[in-house]
């Protein structure tokens, strides 16, 4: 297992990360993700909630460019589930899940964003609550190394979630031009402390000049209840 704080800092951008994970008292579904960003069109974001989902908008609506990636529902709260991703395939998700299909045959019909030469992949994740416990599900949609023409799919299903563990994907490997698509299975990290500790050791572990906005959340196993944390860069 992985340190997560040390993970998380062992890059200068990672790009946008996901983390999903039960806490260490084995009392709670753990959801974090966050966003970074190079351009000043991607560092002009925040997060905000509406209702029980999470949206990201312009910090200044007079600088922003181009809307099409980078605006959208990174969080959809169902019933028993609680979508994340890093675009406007959450909607995707959600859409099918409320059709009786799954998180695979959502992300079937997705693939990575068009956004040549980066073609940063589409990461997401699932928590599913179930009578007290849960599980979860990551995947990460990508190009076959720079091939536009060439997609790759990729899914990981945590039956039994652990508690103090979790697993965290990212969209980029490192920072670079272009910038290398995440390789490998997720990582395994531990997860500790209660939300305000985890939020901090994600915000802190994150590159200062690229860090843009973090959201985590703690859903109560027993109840299914939640609660939430946002911290963004720009206030």
């Amino acid at each position: 297992m992985t340190d997560l704080k040390t993970e998380i800092s062992s890059t200068t951008y990672p790009g946008r990360g996901i983390i999903i994970g039960k806490s260490a008292d084995g009392k709670k579904a753990v959801i974090g993700y966050f966003i970074m960003g190079r351009s000043e069109n991607s560092r002009n974001r925040v997060f905000v909630s509406e209702g029980k989902d999470l949206k990201t908008q312009a910090f200044d609506p007079s600088k922003l460019v181009d809307p099409s990636l980078i605006i959208y529902a990174p969080v959809r709260t169902l019933e028993k589930s609680t979508i994340v991703t890093n675009g406007d395939q959450t909607d995707t998700v959600r859409d099918f899940i409320l059709e009786g299909k799954t998180f695979e045959d959502a992300l079937r019909t997705r693939t990575f964003e068009p956004d040549a030469p980066n073609f940063t992949p589409r990461i997401s994740g699932i928590v599913e609550l179930n009578n007290g416990d849960f599980s979860y599900k990551l995947s990460i949609l990508k190009s076959n190394e720079g091939r536009e023409a060439s997609a790759l799919r990729f899914f990981y299903e945590y039956a039994q979630p652990v508690a103090g563990e979790g697993h965290f994907i990212h969209t980029y490997q490192c920072d670079g031009d272009p910038i290398p698509s995440f390789q490998g299975e997720p990582t395994l990290v531990n997860i500790d402390g209660d939300i305000d500790t985890f939020t901090d050791n994600v915000w802190q572990s994150l590159n200062d000049d690229n860090k843009v906005s973090l959201y985590t959340r703690f859903i109560d196993l027993a109840t299914g209840e939640f609660e939430d944390r946002i911290v963004n860069k720009n206030q």
